[in-house]
């Protein structure tokens, strides 16, 4: 399917607005309320909308503190790569993990409550993914920008 201006408006909105009710959703974009849920729904069947999500203060919770981890490893062989993808996912303070192009394999986006915590999850779990030959950590000392929302 090929997304038209009342989609993208539907998914600007919505990236923005997730509680937002089919009624206010229909007044903002200039669409009944049936045909805009029936294209929210179509949205959703298609997978351009994947999930709905509360995001969380980091210092409300807190994980105040961000850490970006490259790593390295020993090889790129599948059986490798899904070992290490497999573990990674099973950190909960990992929120991101991407494979790499460039000098790293992977970069995961860790948070923590403060650098102790971090010391106490790098020693815990990072230190004890398979094939790892290289990590390096940097933290962020202040978050400038910060976005969900996919430019549509």
């Amino acid at each position: 399917m090929k997304l038209d201006s009342t989609d993208r408006r539907i998914l600007e909105v919505l990236q923005k607005q997730g509680r937002i009710t089919n009624a206010q959703l229909s007044e903002r974009i200039n669409l009944s309320p049936s045909a805009c849920h029936r294209r929210v729904q179509y949205l959703e069947s298609e997978g351009y909308i994947r999930d709905y999500v509360a995001l969380l203060n980091p210092r409300k919770v807190g994980r105040q503190t961000t850490v970006f981890v490259e790593i390295t490893l020993s090889g790129q062989s599948d059986e490798i790569l899904d070992a290490f993808e497999k573990a990674v996912a099973l950190i909960p303070d990992v929120l991101e993990c991407h494979l790499m192009a460039g000098t790293a394999d992977y970069l995961l986006k860790v948070v923590a409550k403060d650098t102790e915590e971090f010391a106490q999850i790098h020693r815990r779990h990072l230190s004890r993914l398979p094939e790892v030959t290289q990590m390096q950590s940097s933290f962020a000392l202040r978050t400038v920008f910060k976005t969900t929302a996919m430019p549509v």
